[in-house]
């Protein structure tokens, strides 16, 4: 069995998943990547987090392949962090954990920021999971076929 992108040679995607982007900085990265942050500092400011572990963090997302260094979009010499499209497939599970969230972890009418659909300004639907026939989907209604080593 070949390492995946942070070394792992579990034949568990979830784990190999929580190995690459699975704490805190490295989510909080990809969420202001999604929202348009592109530089150090502006990470740096928006998260709070360290430099060194945010130097740290972004090497292991540009290793992984989430992010790229591209040169900055308004001509100066700086660096700027952008979303792979392998980065961009983390929308979905940066919206599950929003929305997680929003239902779990506030109070009743307690503030707190909203994703929408910029042309309704609309709320997004609930990620849940969906049969290939389109049918929401429990716990009790799925299993993992194990890989025997």
């Amino acid at each position: 069995m070949s390492a995946d992108k942070s070394g792992h040679k579990t034949p568990c995607p979830v784990a190999r998943s929580a190995g690459v982007i699975g704490d805190r900085w490295s989510l909080l990265i990809v969420r202001d990547a999604f929202d348009g942050i592109r530089r150090f500092g502006d990470f740096q400011r928006n998260s709070g987090i360290a430099r060194n572990i945010l130097s740290d963090r972004l090497r292991k997302l540009l290793s992984a392949g989430i992010l790229e260094m591209k040169d900055a979009s308004d001509g100066t010499a700086y660096q700027e962090y952008v979303l792979t499209e392998e980065g961009k497939h983390l929308f979905p599970v940066i919206v599950a954990l929003r929305q997680w969230g929003e239902m779990h972890l506030f109070g009743h009418n307690e503030p707190h920021s909203l994703l929408v659909e910029k042309e309704t300004g609309k709320p997004l639907a609930a990620m849940v999971p969906v049969s290939q026939e389109g049918r929401i989907l429990d716990p009790d209604e799925t299993e993992v076929k194990k890989v025997s080593l």
